[in-house]
C-alpha cells in the first residue's frame, strides 16, 4: 500500500488484533502498538470500547494503515456520525492518526476503565481490597457437588 492510498488509524477495542471485530482489519497493514498521548479515558460500553477526550490517560491500542473501503466499513460498524466521531488525534510519539471517539454524555454512567488497556479490562487489580463474605461464600458454592477445577 502506498502511503497516499491509506489513512493511519488507531484501535483501541474489539478491532485489536485477537478480539471480537479484528477481521474488519484483515487487509490492513499493521504499523505497531502505540499509545495515545495523555488526555483521554476509556469506556465499556457493552463489549464496545468508547475513546473520550478529557481524561487523564495514555490509552494503549494498535496502528493500522487502511484503505478507503476498509475506513468505510468500520464507519459504518461504528455508526459514525451518530454515535461515534471519526476524528485525529495526536499519539504518544507526536504522529497523528484517525480514531473513533465518543462524546463524553454518551459514557455517562459507563464502566471507566483504568489505566486506558482495553485487553486487561478483565485482569485482576493490583491492590484490591480481599473477597468479601457474599463472593468468597458464591464461589464456595460452584466448587461445591463435582465442580471443581
Amino acid at each position: 500500500m502506498k502511503a497516499a492510498e491509506h489513512t493511519r488509524l488507531f484501535v483501541y477495542d474489539s478491532l485489536l488484533t485477537g478480539e471480537t471485530e479484528h477481521s474488519y482489519l484483515e487487509s490492513a497493514a499493521p504499523l505497531g502498538v502505540v499509545e495515545t498521548e495523555p488526555g483521554f479515558a476509556l469506556f465499556e460500553l457493552q463489549g464496545l470500547g468508547a475513546l473520550v477526550r478529557g481524561g487523564a490517560d495514555r490509552v494503549r491500542g494498535e496502528l493500522f494503515g487502511v484503505d478507503a473501503t476498509t475506513l468505510m466499513r468500520i464507519d459504518v460498524l461504528r455508526r459514525v456520525p451518530l454515535l461515534f466521531q471519526r476524528t485525529r488525534i495526536t499519539l504518544a510519539d507526536g504522529s497523528v492518526a484517525e480514531t473513533y471517539l465518543m462524546s463524553v454524555e454518551d459514557v455517562r454512567g459507563r464502566r471507566r476503565l483504568s489505566g486506558g488497556d482495553w485487553q486487561s479490562r478483565f485482569a485482576p487489580r493490583a491492590g484490591r481490597a480481599p473477597a468479601g463474605p457474599i463472593v468468597t461464600w458464591a464461589r464456595g458454592r460452584s466448587s461445591q457437588g463435582g465442580h471443581r477445577r
